[in-house]
């Protein structure tokens, strides 16, 4: 990768990357992102629609996600495959085409590719889509067209799974980032490069080398791709890079520098990037345990007295911790505390109860990082026990997926933000690429009501469990 430390500080001294990053960090992160705060969080806690110039963020950080039964506005249109098929040479066919044509066909294409698993109908047309999208991206004609053109090359990664993606698009994505005159693009762009490395075949040296990245851009405040202070760009950049980090099975040896860096953007004045720097650092965590090997000691390790009051489930595997994530987590335990009973008047009812949420779980999670998201504590009163729960999430009307590890979560809702109400489709319909993300056991849901749309879920809940996709797909604890 090319040397950032002369582009973020123009400096001529010698000094590792990591330094510099947490230099830049330093001196540009408390008072520029406060200034930053309440317009752009009102402007990232959304999601968009295809036609939304700013589509990228989402308030999916502030655990949100209730249920992914959303409304499917394509679910009855059965000619969506000819009206796929007429957009995809519309856009291939680029001649005497103007701006407002190929803005219309791109967001069809999204549309249609969002709400419908369409491999079979984009399989030929890849690398011809992709050439395509790539010449909206360079153009730049309109950021409309620009962004609309960077989320189909996402919705491309994630339907064909094509193991040439990145390696086809990682230059033009990068230099989209960096040399962007829109911060609306260069934040679309960050998206997309993440949704190319993780489903586009990229190896774990790319995706150590695009984290590596990521993390410039947030430890400068968006001052390495020419984006100050830009929380769209920051908050992207700190989700991508928890979504690459699900991939990497040791991180032992960066963990401090990227903790410090994701520290330093609790102090930050929006709260979406304070949320999803609390969420890679509770990711960290996490990922400083895991299961104990068959031919270990059954030792007692940190936590293990939660196995006798309940708290930690007793048909998991025994996580048992490796490293420390982080050298001062007394610490870091009392600045999330803070942040977890924040009580400032400057701050929005609205963000102060999702910095309360969400940081009560990822306080959690660092004080015993074998607990998942949501990992809410309670007492039995009548036995005095404590027990504790995780986070469930409904899967159209026929499932329910227990998310009870940060990197699934991180998965989901990276996933959410890309599909978003076409998520159920594409995981019933057996998206490769979805359900190798998230392999986790679906309950089913009991619905008590009657009537010819319950009788017609049942039938199709039925058809999906004997479905290949499904059964090849079904445990919890694979990785």
């Amino acid at each position: 990768m090319p040397d950032l430390r002369r582009q973020i500080f123009e400096s001529g001294k010698t000094v590792s990357r990591k330094a510099a990053s947490r230099e830049g960090s330093r001196k540009t992160s408390r008072a520029g992102s406060k200034q930053t705060s309440r317009q752009s969080s009102r402007a990232t806690s959304r999601h968009p629609s295809d036609d939304d110039e700013a589509g990228y963020a989402s308030d999916d950080t502030a655990m949100s996600i209730g249920s992914l039964d959303d409304e499917n506005p394509e679910q009855d249109n059965e000619d969506w495959p000819q009206e796929l098929g007429d957009r995809i040479q519309e856009l291939i066919d680029r001649k005497r085409s103007s701006v407002q044509g190929r803005e219309e066909a791109l967001a069809a294409f999204c549309r249609l590719t969002k709400y419908h698993y369409a491999l079979e109908e984009i399989g030929s047309h890849v690398q011809d889509l992709l050439s395509t999208f790539a010449r909206s991206v360079r153009s730049e004609t309109s950021i409309r067209e620009a962004t609309s053109a960077l989320r189909a090359i996402e919705l491309l990664a994630i339907t064909s799974s094509d193991d040439k993606i990145y390696l086809n698009t990682e230059q033009l994505l990068t230099r989209a980032i960096r040399d962007s005159s829109s911060p609306v693009v260069k934040a679309a762009a960050i998206n997309c490069l993440g949704a190319c490395t993780l489903f586009g075949g990229a190896g774990e040296e790319s995706i150590l080398d695009q984290m590596t990245f990521l993390l410039d851009i947030v430890a400068s405040d968006g001052q390495s791709i020419d984006a100050s202070d830009d929380v769209t760009a920051v908050s992207a950049a700190l989700q991508i890079w928890g979504l690459l980090a699900t991939e990497i099975e040791d991180y032992e040896n960066d963990s401090e520098e990227a903790a410090q860096i994701f520290i330093d953007q609790l102090d930050s004045g929006d709260s979406g990037v304070q949320i999803a720097a609390g969420e890679c650092i509770a990711l960290l965590y996490e990922k400083s345990y895991t299961p104990q090997e068959d031919d270990e000691d059954d030792e007692i390790s940190e936590g293990d007295e939660d196995d006798e009051h309940g708290l930690i489930d007793p048909t998991g595997p025994k996580l048992i911790k490796r490293y420390n994530a982080y050298h001062n987590t007394p610490e870091l335990e009392r600045q999330l505390h803070s942040l977890a009973t924040v009580h400032s008047k400057r701050i929005s009812k609205r963000d102060k109860k999702s910095l309360h949420s969400n940081f009560t779980s990822i306080l959690t999670t660092v004080e015993n990082p074998r607990r998942g998201p949501r990992y809410n504590m309670a007492i039995d009163q009548d036995t005095n026990r404590h027990y504790g729960s995780t986070l469930t999430v409904k899967i159209g009307r026929h499932g329910i997926m227990s998310i009870d590890r940060w990197w699934k979560w991180v998965r989901l809702t990276s996933l959410r933000r890309i599909l978003q109400g076409g998520f159920a489709e594409h995981y019933y319909q057996g998206n490769r690429a979805v359900l190798e993300s998230l392999p986790v056991m679906m309950r089913s849901v009991n619905d008590s009501r009657s009537g010819n749309g319950d009788r017609q879920s049942a039938r199709k809940a039925a058809k999906m469990r004997n479905s290949r996709h499904w059964t090849a797909h079904a445990s919890d604890d694979d990785e």
